[in-house]
């Protein structure tokens, strides 16, 4: 990856950032181009698009932050950049790819790199200023890759720089989420806080390819799949519908940084009172904090109403008061405690495995409905133990009961 010279890593990490945001928008710039095409990072140069596992076209991207330099033919971004072509692919290949420097600088007039801007590239005028600069320039930075340039045929170099282009002056790192976004219009959600929920979640997951694409488990994302993956988030803003935005990776984070300790909360008391194990209150106390967090998320961003998630709350309350009277109509005057705790493990599956309450039509997450279930037993708006109520009561006075 090529930026600016600098010996603070921000720079480095703030390069890495801008490639990878910067690949995501030209997917979507290109794509009408290349509606069968990919992009890869890091594989055949900084971000490259494929046509039939073919690299049809080499991006070297470059982020100078708050800079003002113009760039010319003797600076090191540009010899970088040939130096690197160089190195990756045979110069005097008349039929390989593109060669692209996508760079936030603006080309200085009467260079080579302006006379490589689209619509008024000229190679010929290019290849001459780059000859010049090679043979002229004393700085002993580019003075490997000028030499090898020069050492190349007359026919080699023509070639070489008949396939590079120039795009310069492109947007800052700070832009790249407009631009995607911009690219979008037609397919957000209504409403500001819905269309932020759906370009956080195009975000993740794409920095999930990201990721699988530095680590080699995957060699590129074409077009037709991120496109897929947009109309996927999108279908979740029906109006029958909502997007998943708490994952069990979300939870796994919390654990980590030590801040959920749910070990004394009412609802998890609720399900040692019918015997419930170790392993099966951890995926309990999973449920709870991305039920819980999901049904504030989706407030926050208007994605549904108090009133909506109140109404939900209390279709589910009225189920489970159908469902407790009845197995305490059958439990015997004289019941062993045994058999209360397993009449209330039986009561909590066949409430927590029934999704029978739904809080949009197409919206079926069981952990939702599980968790919600959580967070109503952690306010003793439901229970499982028979006595489940004076227990509760018992806790909130300091008379913990076993």
């Amino acid at each position: 990856m090529a930026f600016q010279v600098s010996h603070d890593a921000s720079a480095s990490a703030l390069g890495y950032l801008y490639q990878a945001k910067w690949a995501l928008l030209e997917l979507f710039r290109g794509s009408s181009e290349r509606p069968d095409g990919a992009i890869s990072l890091e594989l055949h140069d900084d971000v490259a698009w494929e046509v039939a596992n073919r690299p049809v076209d080499l991006l070297q991207t470059k982020l100078h932050q708050r800079s003002t330099r113009t760039l010319g033919d003797r600076d090191d971004d540009l010899w970088r950049t040939i130096r690197s072509w160089m190195d990756t692919h045979d110069p005097g290949d008349a039929e390989g790819p593109w060669l692209t420097l996508v760079t936030t600088q603006h080309a200085r007039e009467g260079s080579a790199a302006a006379a490589l801007r689209s619509p008024s590239r000229d190679p010929g005028v290019a290849l001459r200023r780059l000859e010049t600069a090679a043979a002229e320039s004393k700085s002993e930075k580019t003075a490997e890759a000028r030499a090898r340039f020069l050492e190349l045929s007359a026919g080699e170099r023509a070639t070489f720089v008949q396939r590079m282009r120039v795009v310069d002056g492109t947007l800052g790192i700070d832009d790249l989420d407009a631009a995607v976004r911009k690219w979008l219009l037609f397919t957000l959600p209504s409403g500001e806080g819905a269309q932020a929920t759906f370009m956080e979640q195009l975000w993740a997951w794409w920095y999930d390819q990201v990721v699988e694409m530095l680590q080699k488990r995957r060699t590129s994302v074409s077009v037709g799949m991120v496109h897929r993956r947009v109309e996927q988030i999108r279908d979740d803003y029906a109006a029958d519908r909502l997007p998943t935005l708490v994952e069990r990776s979300d939870w796994q984070a919390a654990q980590q940084e030590g801040g959920v300790d749910y070990s004394e909360r009412f609802f998890v008391h609720q399900l040692r009172w019918v015997n419930l194990g170790r392993r099966e209150l951890e995926k309990a106390m999973m449920d709870y904090y991305r039920a819980y967090n999901q049904a504030v998320a989706w407030a926050d961003n208007d994605l549904i109403g108090l009133d909506e998630l109140a109404r939900y709350q209390a279709d589910l309350v009225d189920e489970w008061e159908r469902l407790f009277a009845r197995m305490v109509r059958r439990l015997p005057a004289d019941a062993s405690e045994q058999e209360r705790q397993d009449a209330g493990e039986e009561l909590l599956w066949q409430v927590l495995d029934s999704v029978t309450v739904r809080i949009r039509d197409q919206y079926d997450q069981v952990f939702f409905h599980r968790g919600q279930h959580h967070c109503l037993a952690d306010e003793a708006r439901v229970g499982w133990h028979p006595e489940f109520l004076q227990r509760v009561q018992d806790l909130t006075i300091g008379t913990v009961r076993a």
